[in-house]
């Protein structure tokens, strides 16, 4: 098939799957679809091991939006599509330019589709469907969108055909076919722009040769004052956090016991603190091994200051995920601390890439390009598991659980309220979560989410 093919073929599903629906199982279903259709059009050498992951996590993640439908599963669903996609006409281009590209898609996108050479047939379509298109489709097109201005613009034209039973929503149709083939155009039919493929060689991870040559990064500093510099600044700020790291573990650990609310407000600083502490420390890692240092055969003394004082921050967030793990054995699981202990896990991944970038001499870009692979990574873990059954499963079991609070700030742990409410004889909760359960089950079958259907 060629590019028409596929856009009006995946326009005509998301108008068959959308109209007169609430977004649900049916986004999932034209996703899987998308990623099928995909693999099916990605030339054989674009077909890489990274391709192949990426078609499992978007097959993966539609199945995981048509079970919960919730925001984080549509954030796995468009990032594993357009990276799909990406990838399938771009094995070398650098994930850090998808969001670009497909940015500047979006607004060119008018541009593009009156250049009808570049995604039109350029052959005579033959003659029977020549005859439909220029008779019918065209005319049929052209005719909808005036009436829906006139009927708009005069009473009197739309009384006209008032005393006729439609059971087609106009206005609904041409939306959600203009934005159906909105997103198939701007899906099978991306540009990358030169000014931005130029851009993916400035992205490498590694230093090309000319780069490597030893010349100081400032005018006003010779080589030897600026590894001066490093050094003396290493060794200063390794020394200023392990007095940090001792006053920061004997607050938490040590002090005297507080009240919950303070115990909680002065958790969040310190972790807050750690976090500002952790992206500065990667920032002046940066600052210092950019080109040069690198290369410097001198700068041993610097390199082994600095990756002390990367061991360092990674002790810091240990103590900071020790104390929050601590604060959630107390006070039990919420979104808020179990984001909390995923941010502190990236923070880790982000200082083992920064020894890993001078360990093995690499750009700074390598620390964005691998960084933004494990934040995708992050969104598809989030989109797999039911964390809201996790934290309800896990706080059911405190004496002090509070089911008005799960049950209005917490998704996907119907079940597990059921059972609680059996349990303890507390009717006026299992009536309301029964009602809340009916309201999703009298969805249409393309609007629901699986989820609700295997909770009783």
């Amino acid at each position: 098939m060629k590019t028409h093919h596929y856009i009006f073929l995946t326009t005509a599903l998301f108008v068959a799957l959308f109209y007169n629906e609430n977004v649900g199982l049916n986004l999932g279903m034209l996703c899987i679809i998308y990623a099928i259709l995909t693999v099916i059009r990605t030339p054989v050498k674009n077909r890489t091991k990274t391709f192949f992951v990426l078609m499992i996590a978007s097959l993966t993640s539609g199945l995981a939006f048509a079970w919960y439908g919730d925001f984080a599963s549509f954030l796995a669903v468009v990032s594993s599509l357009l990276l799909l996609s990406y990838r399938s006409k771009n094995r070398r281009m650098k994930i850090l330019l998808l969001i670009p590209v497909f940015i500047v898609n979006t607004f060119t996108s008018i541009y593009r589709f009156f250049s009808f050479e570049e995604w039109l047939p350029k052959k005579n379509i033959p003659g029977f469907w020549q005859k439909m298109f220029a008779w019918v489709m065209i005319p049929l097109v052209l005719v909808s969108i005036f009436f829906g201005i006139y009927a708009a613009g005069s009473h009197h034209f739309a009384e006209l055909f008032s005393g006729y039973e439609w059971d087609l929503d106009i206005w609904q149709f041409l939306c959600i076919a203009v934005l159906g083939f909105f997103i198939a155009f701007n899906y099978w039919n991306y540009a990358v722009e030169k000014l931005i493929y130029k851009q993916n060689m400035r992205l490498s991870n590694d230093f090309e040769n000319k780069e490597k040559v030893l010349k100081p990064t400032y005018s006003f500093f010779d080589l030897e004052a600026e590894r001066a510099s490093g050094v003396m600044s290493f060794l200063l700020l390794n020394i200023l956090l392990v007095f940090f790291i001792v006053t920061y573990n004997y607050e938490q650990f040590y002090e005297s016991s507080k009240a919950a609310a303070k115990l909680s407000e002065e958790t969040h600083e310190r972790v807050n603190a750690v976090i500002l502490s952790i992206i500065m420390a990667v920032l002046v890692m940066m600052f210092y091994f950019k080109s040069a240092f690198n290369f410097d055969p001198k700068a041993g003394m610097l390199k082994s200051l600095a990756k002390i004082w990367i061991l360092l921050n990674a002790i810091l967030i240990i103590s900071a995920m020790a104390k929050n793990t601590e604060y959630i054995m107390q006070y039990g699981y919420t979104y808020k601390r179990l984001g909390v202990s995923a941010f502190l896990v990236l923070s880790l991944i982000g200082l083992m890439l920064t020894f890993i970038k001078i360990q093995r001499q690499k750009k700074n870009i390598f620390l964005f390009n691998s960084m933004a692979w494990f934040a995708y990574a992050v969104i598809l873990v989030c989109s797999f598991f039911n964390w809201g059954g996790f934290i309800t499963r896990q706080n059911v079991r405190r004496e002090n659980f509070n089911p008005d609070f799960h049950k209005t700030s917490v998704n996907f742990n119907e079940k597990i309220l059921l059972e609680y409410a059996e349990r303890n004889h507390k009717d006026p909760l299992k009536n309301e979560i029964l009602e809340e359960i009916q309201k999703h089950e009298k969805e249409s079958f393309l609007s629901q989410a699986l989820y609700y259907r295997s909770v009783r």
